[in-house]
């Protein structure tokens, strides 16, 4: 049965915004509320456009622009599907995992690595040991609704607290840290993007050379201490970054 049929869609035929954008983003605020969950099936273009008194090409163009976002795809013998919502994380200092939980994205973690390391020189910089010092690597997948959606590689002082491979795969690390007393005051966070590699395609399950968000992190806390060296990559298709930008008084 098609989803849309309980959705409400206003369109505004006096507006210069084009018809098929202003359905476009309305059924991506569906589903990023919920209301159309990842699953579900959009229905028959043909019965969209009637309900609507749309053309059946400007409801293909809405539909198609949300294909290529990546949020619908077209499955054969079955039609239109809900994939996910893309993760709209804002910049504060909170854990992927927890963001993700919150906005009900199902979080899920493949553990990749967890070990010692000697500190290559950004890394010592940023947590203030001598370069060539032992840290803690964590090398992670996190997933949401099953798919990848960011590769993190954190490092840690040694000794800054006990890492669980079973606990780290169901919790974030910044829920780690607080259970075990460090309380977080402040980071120093960079972004950029750039393309994927082949290796990062293929753990992200993109294309080489789709557009890849990366996030740079040293995160404090109240004593003033480097608790965390965070290098993360994040699939541009599946998430960004909200900012509140302040007029200067």
């Amino acid at each position: 049965m098609a989803e849309h049929r309980s959705l409400q869609f206003t369109l505004d035929r006096s507006s210069p915004v084009p018809l098929y954008y202003q359905l476009a983003q309305q059924l991506e605020a569906a589903i990023e509320r919920g209301g159309l969950a990842p699953g579900s099936l959009l229905g028959n273009e043909i019965e969209l456009a009637a309900r609507l008194g749309l053309s059946r090409p400007t409801v293909r163009q809405a539909i198609q622009s949300l294909v290529d976002k990546g949020l619908l795809v077209r499955r054969r013998g079955v039609g239109t599907q809900v994939v996910h919502s893309q993760v709209r994380r804002p910049l504060e200092l909170s854990s992927l995992y927890d963001d993700l939980e919150a906005a009900g994205q199902q979080p899920a973690t493949r553990l990749l690595e967890l070990a010692a390391v000697p500190a290559p020189a950004a890394v010592a910089a940023a947590l203030g040991v001598s370069e060539g010092a032992d840290v803690v690597r964590l090398e992670r997948l996190r997933l949401a609704h099953g798919e990848p959606v960011a590769h993190l590689c954190n490092h840690l002082p040694v000794g800054l607290l006990d890492l669980d491979g079973d606990v780290l795969a169901g919790t974030g690390l910044y829920r780690l840290m607080r259970t075990a007393g460090i309380t977080l005051h402040s980071a120093r966070q960079t972004i950029g993007a750039r393309a994927a590699t082949a290796d990062e395609a293929g753990r992200l399950a993109e294309p080489e050379g789709a557009p890849l968000l990366t996030m740079e992190r040293t995160t404090f806390d109240d004593r003033g201490r480097a608790v965390e060296f965070g290098s993360h990559l994040y699939r541009a298709s599946r998430y960004s970054f909200d900012f509140q930008l302040l007029a200067r008084p």
